[in-house]
């Protein structure tokens, strides 16, 4: 900065101006009381401070439960209903527990078919599902064999369930799981043995008075053993076993009108006086009429459909068929 003295058109006056060159200069203060070598300070302009970047927060791995109550969940159910069983039953309250157990083992293959497990029990994992699945299909058959009369009393139904190839494979695998250190509590049901008993042809399951001259003759020529009744007023009042193949007779009907029923099937249980397997009931849709005088009544009757026959007959319910 330079001061220079200029004289101006009043006399005695002067005037101190000050000019800024473009230059720098030494020494002094400047006109503005400024220090040497000092500048006016620059504007201040903001400039926008950089967002901080979010630090995601980590999504925390799912702990895996273990494997042993995991088991146990699936498994329990399956013993449990299976322990329900009772060959004392009546054949619609089995058949409502094989429903229970079937849905139990299935759903107990689905779970464990989509658990993870350890490496060590992989194998026995994959033989215990197929096992699970196996008893369903087992148990859901029973039940329809039921429904179907294949199975007609709850002890052949019970011995059924003892042949389930399921119900035989579920020890193996669960013995695996337990060496491999996951042990399950699991029972298999002490099941009957499946039985075909059968009685001599001929013999009288229920006998009447049998003092009267009647004659009936039956021919079994079918494929089961069958139990022929005449009855009256829906009740039996003779009964002879008819094995297949065979031939029998009941002698000294009295005289009067009968009903004549007849059942099919297999093991025939004497306590219930009934087949326990593949039965069926029919009744002839003739009655027949047995009189004595000079002569006597004789009727004879084929049970096997024939050309040629001429005695009709109808399929009735359980609980229309008479005792034998």
């Amino acid at each position: 900065m330079k001061s220079f003295v200029k004289a101006g058109l009043a006399a005695g006056a002067t005037l101190l101006l000050a000019a800024c060159s473009s230059g720098g200069g030494s020494g002094g203060a400047d006109a503005f009381g400024l220090g040497p070598g000092t500048s006016s300070p620059p504007s201040a302009s903001a400039s926008p401070s950089p967002r901080p970047t979010p630090t995601p927060t980590p999504t925390p791995t799912p702990t895996k439960p273990p494997y042993g109550p995991v088991l146990v969940s699936y498994i329990d159910p399956v013993n449990a209903a299976l322990a329900k069983l009772n060959a004392s039953a009546s054949l619609d309250a089995f058949a409502t527990v094989l429903q229970e157990a079937a849905t139990a083992a299935s759903s107990a293959g689905s779970g464990l078919g989509l658990a993870s497990e350890p490496a060590t029990v992989t194998t026995a994992r994959r033989q215990l599902v197929t096992a699970l699945g196996q008893l369903s299909t087992d148990l859901t058959k029973i039940r329809s064999d039921i429904k179907a009369k294949n199975v007609c009393a709850t002890t052949s139904a019970f011995a059924e369930v003892g042949l389930s190839e399921g119900l035989k494979a579920l020890p193996a695998a669960l013995a695996q799981m337990t060496a491999a250190g996951y042990p399950t509590t699991f029972a298999a049901p002490q099941t009957p043995p499946l039985q075909t008993r059968s009685l001599d042809s001929g013999t009288m399951v229920r006998s009447g008075r049998l003092k009267g001259d009647g004659v009936l003759n039956v021919d079994n020529g079918g494929s089961a053993d069958a139990v022929v009744s005449l009855a009256q007023n829906g009740k039996s009042i003779h009964s002879v076993y008819v094995g297949k193949g065979k031939k029998a007779s009941i002698e000294g009907v009295e005289d009067g009108t009968y009903d004549v029923f007849f059942a099919g099937g297999v093991d025939w249980d004497p306590t219930l006086k009934a087949f326990t397997q593949s039965c069926d009931f029919s009744k002839f849709d003739d009655s027949m009429a047995f009189e004595t005088g000079r002569t006597y009544t004789s009727w004879s009757i084929t049970l096997q459909p024939a050309v040629g026959g001429n005695a009709k007959t109808t399929d009735v319910d359980e609980e229309a068929f008479p005792q034998p």
